[in-house]
């Protein structure tokens, strides 16, 4: 396996902020050092659970380049470089080459719809204009678009494009992909209910909501995986379902801030559009907390 391929529970981090919703760089630090000694694998930064959509191009930069000094090569930084913008989504990318990332995430396309041969390009042109690997981002519930996986295996064929993030909760895509994409591929899931069955299915790891709160456990459970100890893989996610749920109550990351400021680690607030968790959601997630055992 290339050494570009990433496995074990990777966190797709949060964004702290202050109350009056500029960026808390220093809760940042902490909590990425935090991270790491729990037993994180990777880090992705500027993700949408990092609220990329609503971070200026300064911020979203500063994110990056905060995560790569923190981490300090003790893990690998995966760098968010999405946009409904060929160009834009370049940028980012090139700018997250220049920090050190190991390798960019590349969200589909949102809002405008392209085909795939619109994605195809899109992809491509990008991956074209850096050095490091390209992860695909495929969350059709989020960009509308799916990823074909015809397309994948196209787009696969340039050297860059090394892998894919699957947030499609479909459990045949894996296996599709492996077999249709004509080399090591790195797949990983996005989304921690699917954890332990899309590794079943043939696949490398987790880029995780849950991990910001529950990183010790998240890592545990691949962990248990890649030792062969498959019953206590499945204990673990059995005892993380209640959080998986209840982090997607309402829309991500509003759900997962608010755990992370139950925990002590930072802050709730998020920026506008998302609005503050409604109280019938808070109580589902300070629950949950309390059945994993994470809170008292």
């Amino acid at each position: 396996m290339s050494d570009t391929f990433f496995s074990g529970s990777i966190t797709a981090l949060i964004t702290p902020m202050n109350r009056d919703g500029s960026l808390d760089y220093a809760a940042f630090e902490k909590f990425v050092d935090w991270q790491i000694a729990q037993g994180t694998s990777a880090l992705c930064a500027v993700g949408t659970t990092g609220e990329s959509p609503t971070l200026s191009h300064a911020e979203h930069h500063g994110v990056v380049e905060r995560t790569i000094k923190v981490a300090g090569g003790r893990v690998p930084v995966i760098a968010g470089a999405g946009s409904n913008s060929t160009a834009e989504a370049t940028d980012l990318a090139l700018h997250a080459q220049k920090a050190g990332a190991a390798a960019v995430l590349v969200v589909a396309p949102y809002y405008n719809k392209p085909t795939q041969e619109g994605l195809y390009r899109h992809f491509m042109a990008i991956a074209d204009a850096i050095t490091i690997p390209v992860i695909l981002y495929n969350i059709p519930g989020r960009s509308v678009v799916d990823i074909s996986v015809e397309t994948m295996a196209r787009l696969a064929r340039h050297g860059n494009i090394t892998g894919v993030k699957d947030a499609t909760a479909n459990l045949l895509r894996p296996l599709q992909v492996r077999q249709a994409v004509e080399k090591p591929f790195n797949q990983l899931s996005g989304e921690d209910g699917t954890a332990v069955a899309f590794l079943a299915s043939g696949g490398d790891g987790c880029i995780s909501v849950t991990s910001n709160v529950a990183p010790a456990l998240c890592a545990a459970v691949q962990k248990a995986w890649k030792e062969g100890r498959v019953a206590d893989a499945m204990a673990l996610q059995d005892r993380l379902l209640p959080l998986h749920d209840a982090l997607f109550c309402e829309s991500s990351p509003g759900p997962v801030k608010y755990a992370a400021s139950l925990l002590g680690l930072t802050g709730e607030t998020c920026r506008l559009p998302l609005a503050p968790m409604s109280e019938p959601a808070r109580e589902k997630v300070r629950a949950a907390l309390v059945a994993v055992g994470l809170l008292d």
